[in-house]
């Protein structure tokens, strides 16, 4: 059974972020999950083990992501690996994708990478391709299902494009995006956290890495979304029914 590798992202957690003065971002108060899409990746990449096979758990971020481990863990995952370093803490997808490169090609065998399709803060949806890029391995990308073939070495997977469903197979080694309908993510119980403190997890230093390049993206600013509403009441009477439906009219919700 394949060797799978599952690259997951410790982000901010959006039920925390509050609306500053001026429209800024306050993460004052924040709290730290693994990324949404990458829930699905590991989850997807413990089915895909089988028996007999094995998946690794993979991230890279500042010395908080380390909180992350335990929870990629008892998603499944038999060990960790976690490249932790102040200067890994906000990386930009052309970086973030080098250092997962180098960290697997020097350290972890495998025959599958799983990733989610973007990532929970930035949605870049970058990160993903650009790794198989740098390992030199075909990319399968916008995964809604997939299947290790029977006869082993390579996978099946179901594409959602624009015109429908294409079916793809790609030989081991491969790299896989995943969307958020291929599966419902566990929820960890107890044993199962109990279970994750015991398993290996290796931490990698940025000085055991060669140079990642600089950053060809720039956050210049966030923002919070702004929704205008007009809030105008429409009544039951025949007048403000008329009213109603010529404001439909106007923005072509009906003919």
């Amino acid at each position: 059974m394949p060797k799978v590798v599952a690259c997951f992202k410790w982000v901010v957690d959006e039920a925390y972020i509050r609306k500053g003065a001026g429209g800024a971002l306050d993460f004052s108060a924040v709290d730290y999950k693994i990324s949404e899409y990458d829930r699905n990746a590991l989850e997807e990449a413990a089915r895909c083990r089988g028996e007999g096979g094995r998946v690794v758990a993979l991230a890279v971020g500042g010395p908080e992501a380390a909180k992350g481990v335990k929870d990629a863990l008892s998603r499944g995952a038999d060990a960790a690996f976690l490249a932790a370093d102040p200067a890994f803490a906000d990386l930009d997808p052309t970086q973030t994708a080098a250092v997962l490169a180098e960290v697997i090609r020097t350290r972890i065998p495998y025959d599958l990478i799983v990733c989610g399709e973007g990532s929970g803060d930035r949605y870049a949806q970058q990160v993903g391709p650009r790794l198989a890029e740098n390992l030199g391995i075909p990319c399968v990308s916008y995964v809604q299902k997939l299947t290790v073939a029977a006869e082993g070495g390579r996978i099946v997977a179901e594409r959602r494009v624009e015109e429908g469903v294409e079916v793809v197979e790609a030989p081991f080694p491969v790299l896989v995006t995943v969307l958020p309908e291929i599966n419902v993510p566990r929820i960890p119980g107890v044993k199962d956290t109990l279970l994750a403190a015991r398993k290996p997890v290796a931490i990698v230093k940025k000085e055991e890495l060669p140079p990642m390049g600089e950053a060809k993206l720039e956050t210049l600013a966030l923002a919070a979304a702004r929704m205008e509403r007009n809030c105008e009441i429409f009544g039951t009477t025949p007048e403000d029914i008329a009213r109603f439906v010529a404001a439909l009219q106007r923005q072509g919700a009906i003919g």
